[in-house]
């Protein structure tokens, strides 16, 4: 009796969707949204009530938004300043060439590390594939039929949500690395909850390729990509072919 009384009631099936976003910690798909009501309300009707509850949070501190991995609720970059001084840590520092790297991979995907290195035009660090790996921004999707058989990297959903876009079709359309890892630092790494894993410590780098990569170290600066709020929950990466 009740159910059939939600489902007719927008007002309560409101209720219903917001209290399962708020309470859930991953963001929710639009059909477990639909579990919600044994599948009595359609997608069209899920994806209408859902903008009636974005228009409910608009003025204030909290949105709601759609990412790669569904809808969830988050902070707005407004409201970090304020929610920082309750946990200050100090954000993750990333490489301009971990960064590019990661630019080179949401822009151009598929790729292989020798993509890559032809691309930015010096040895790329294994370990800093291992860092994107382990962020879990990257992936390998595939082996491309070469010799080698070399592995193909591509980004995440894990990625998109982080960067807090639904699709790569949301980066700005760019050339080069260096503008692309601009953009991705300023997007969402500083902004989004999901950036903000900790990182398992990293094995050493092999003598061998240290020595190859050496060279290339002096020019890379230090880029900070601060974790977004504690609140939502993309990158993501991971559109356009970056």
């Amino acid at each position: 009796m009740f159910r059939k009384k939600l489902i007719m009631n927008t007002v309560d099936a409101r209720r219903v969707l917001e209290t399962a976003l708020i309470c859930s910690q991953q963001p929710l798909a639009v059909r477990e949204m639909r579990v919600l009501f044994n599948d009595e309300l359609g997608a069209d009707t899920i994806k209408t009530l859902l903008q009636d509850l974005q228009n409910d949070w608009a003025r204030r501190g909290v949105e709601l938004v759609s990412v790669a991995s569904g809808w969830r609720f988050q902070s707005r970059p407004e409201m970090r300043e304020f929610l920082d001084r309750l946990h200050p840590e100090k954000p993750p520092r990333y490489t301009r060439a971990t960064l590019e790297t990661l630019a080179i991979i949401a822009y151009r995907q598929p790729v292989t590390r020798g993509d890559m290195e032809d691309i930015r035009g010096v040895t790329i660090n294994s370990l800093i594939i291992k860092q994107l790996e382990d962020r879990g921004w990257v992936e390998v999707i595939g082996h491309r039929e070469a010799a080698g058989r070399p592995a193909l990297f591509a980004t995440t959903r894990q990625f998109l949500d982080d960067l807090g876009i639904e699709s790569l079709d949301k980066l700005p359309l760019l050339d080069s690395p260096s503008p692309q890892a601009d953009v991705l630092a300023s997007l969402g790494l500083e902004d989004q909850p999901q950036a903000v894993l900790p990182m398992e410590p990293l094995e050493a780098e092999p003598a061998a390729e240290q020595a190859a990569t050496a060279a290339a170290a002096d020019d890379e600066l230090a880029v900070t990509a601060q974790a977004p709020d504690s609140s939502g929950a993309a990158a993501a990466p991971t559109g356009p072919t970056p």
